[in-house]
């Protein structure tokens, strides 16, 4: 039987003059330092506060516990670092660096929205608010590049590329696919360029 511990402490001797150790036991540690840089992202291009907007808050104000604006933060940040199941956010509600982006204090700041609390707030939007997100987010990108190539754009081209994701077992929403010849979800990327830009 192996032994089921982590090694708290680890010497690297052979890689510079000065000793170099690597320690697993820290109290408040995470794995998502670089998503800090997504936070300075979204504070250069609104992101979050533009998709906060596009969705009526229709909650009763006495039981409301996390601003709309959080909500949208926390599931935007914890997709992009690749958790795409609400079922992460029990891990990830003390998390330091995920309560750091949004504006709490890391080690004493509130927990983060639970998983139940996301869960509900994702099913809450509907048809017409996906499409003002839709519709918020392609302003936002044009609006960007436009600034950036300083009003002379001739052409936008929109590249949208289906890419297989197999499920298994019986996953919810999955379908057979008869060109995958298999089960799976289909999500649809998007890619675009102005004027004779590469992708």
């Amino acid at each position: 039987m192996s032994n089921p511990t982590t090694t708290q402490c680890w010497l690297f001797p052979d890689l510079l003059d000065k000793q170099v150790v690597a320690k697993f036991d820290q109290a408040h540690a995470s794995s998502d330092g670089g998503a800090l840089l997504l936070k300075a992202a979204d504070r250069r291009l609104g992101l979050i506060d533009t998709l906060s907007g596009c969705i009526p808050d229709d909650r009763q104000e006495g039981k409301v516990t996390h601003a709309l604006a959080d909500l949208v933060a926390q599931r935007a940040y914890g997709i992009a670092c690749g958790y795409a199941d609400c079922n992460d956010s029990a891990r990830l509600a003390a998390d330091p660096i995920h309560k750091a982006l949004l504006g709490r204090d890391p080690i004493n700041g509130d927990v983060l929205a639970s998983q139940s609390t996301l869960s509900r707030f994702e099913n809450a939007v509907g048809p017409k608010d996906l499409y003002r997100f839709g519709e918020a987010l392609a302003d936002l990108v044009i609006r960007r590049h436009r600034k950036r190539l300083r009003g002379k754009v001739r052409r936008i081209t929109i590249d949208l590329d289906p890419t297989d994701d197999p499920t298994h077992g019986q996953q919810q929403f999955s379908f057979f696919n008869g060109y995958y010849d298999s089960w799976c979800y289909l999500p649809v990327l998007g890619f675009i360029s102005f004027n004779d830009e590469v992708e």
